[in-house]
């Protein structure tokens, strides 16, 4: 009996072990694992740690108080600029600088010499050549001939000027940069012995009709920016209203916004006194050459006062409807990935969370511009310069993050 009881013990026990090894260790050692993670994420958070917030969105989140300039907050970030600027002069910059919110002037400055041979400074009243930040104009006076009905962008360019080859080009693709027409910049010198003489508007026309020069790529099939395009723009202004394009921005934009100080540039005339010298970065002056009398693509001289008139005039509808404005800010390429982007004269960063940046750069001779619209938060960075320095083009990105009270390096991608 005893061996009998030992051994029922023994059964026992065995049938113990595999009821626990079967169902219980799993469990066990489920209920181990999820320990450690505890242990492990609570040694990585405080106890204390305050709840995760969502990053903040990048623009619309502008607060400025600017109705007290002599506010600490406000005198330190003026500071910072100046500094900033301090070392942007001493590496070459020479030229104005005017920074907006809400249509208030929160930062304006003048570095340098307007006139180097007679020693005029720079000032409000010195206009700059804006170089391709003249294309926002051009741009904008076709989309207010197309707001009044007097054109339509979606024609074909044949209908407003017939002498023009290219029968699938329309008016929309030459504002868009999607025409695949040839850059007269780069052609026109293999026909014209003389490239010293400035050639007009007509003239480019004249020999597009001529020469007929081979398109460089299928009429709207990608994306390829040509000054071409906004000096054939030019012309159509001037057939569609009958007046010059000279006449027509003075009467129709400079004039009623109370632009003063700008003009279009007619080498014939010559450049009113007291406006820029364009110099290379030794200071040598930049003559004129063959595509100094062409307009639209270039040619407008302002002040970065009067292209602050001209931004905010986009705010209050002035001269654009909102639904115009809305579509001259519509991206038209998507062939490459990424943020950048070209509307209806106006460059563009679209940010994947619906975010933009409406902009456009210049550069033509010894002038380089810089005309950053952050249009989500009424903020504006102007930069207009006299004197060639390619650093200009970098100076905005620093400028928002001194406003915006981060690092100097922590301002926007513009590569995406």
């Amino acid at each position: 009996m005893a061996i009998r009881i030992v051994f029922l013990k023994g059964s026992v026990f065995w049938y113990f072990k595999l009821v626990m090894r079967k169902y219980f260790f799993p469990y066990i050692a489920t209920i181990l694992i999820l320990i450690v993670i505890v242990a492990c994420n609570s040694q990585s958070e405080p106890a204390n740690a305050k709840p995760r917030i969502p990053e903040e969105k990048k623009f619309g989140s502008i607060k400025l108080k600017y109705e007290d300039t002599t506010q600490p907050e406000f005198r330190r970030m003026v500071r910072r600029l100046d500094s900033f600027y301090a070392i942007q002069t001493r590496t070459g910059f020479n030229g104005s600088v005017l920074v907006g919110y809400k249509g208030k002037v929160l930062y304006e400055r003048y570095y340098g010499l307007a006139n180097r041979e007679t020693g005029l400074k720079l000032n409000p009243n010195s206009a700059v050549q804006l170089a391709s930040v003249s294309k926002t104009f051009t741009a904008a006076a076709i989309l207010w001939l197309h707001q009044q009905k007097y054109l339509n962008i979606d024609e074909k360019v044949q209908t407003y000027l017939p002498q023009m080859p290219y029968p699938d080009v329309t008016v929309r693709m030459l504002l868009c940069h999607r025409s695949g027409i040839p850059d007269y910049i780069k052609w026109v010198p293999s026909f014209r012995k003389d490239t010293k003489t400035p050639m007009t508007n007509a003239d480019v026309i004249a020999m597009f009709a001529k020469h007929r020069p081979a398109m460089e790529f299928r009429a709207n099939s990608r994306f390829k920016y040509c000054n071409s395009n906004y000096a054939i723009l030019a012309s159509i202004i001037e057939e569609v209203i009958g007046m010059s394009y000279e006449d027509f921005m003075r009467k129709y934009i400079f004039d009623p916004l109370g632009m003063k100080n700008t003009f279009a540039y007619n080498p014939f005339k010559g450049l009113p006194y007291g406006n820029t010298i364009s110099y290379k970065a030794n200071w040598v002056k930049e003559p004129d050459m063959f595509a100094d009398g062409v307009l639209g693509d270039k040619g407008i001289y302002s002040t970065v006062e009067d292209m602050y008139r001209w931004d905010q005039s986009f705010y209050k509808n002035t001269f654009l409807s909102n639904e115009t404005i809305e579509m001259a800010y519509g991206p038209c390429s998507f062939e490459k990935p990424g943020i950048k982007n070209y509307g209806l004269g106006w460059r563009m960063l679209c940010y994947p969370d619906g975010d933009k940046i409406i902009y456009h750069n210049g550069w033509w001779h010894g002038n380089n511009t810089v005309f950053y619209r952050f249009i989500q938060d009424n903020f504006t960075i102007i930069i207009l310069g006299n004197k060639y320095s390619s650093s200009i083009y970098r100076q905005a990105p620093v400028v928002y993050s001194i406003l915006k009270n981060t690092d100097a390096d922590k301002g926007f991608d513009t590569e995406g």
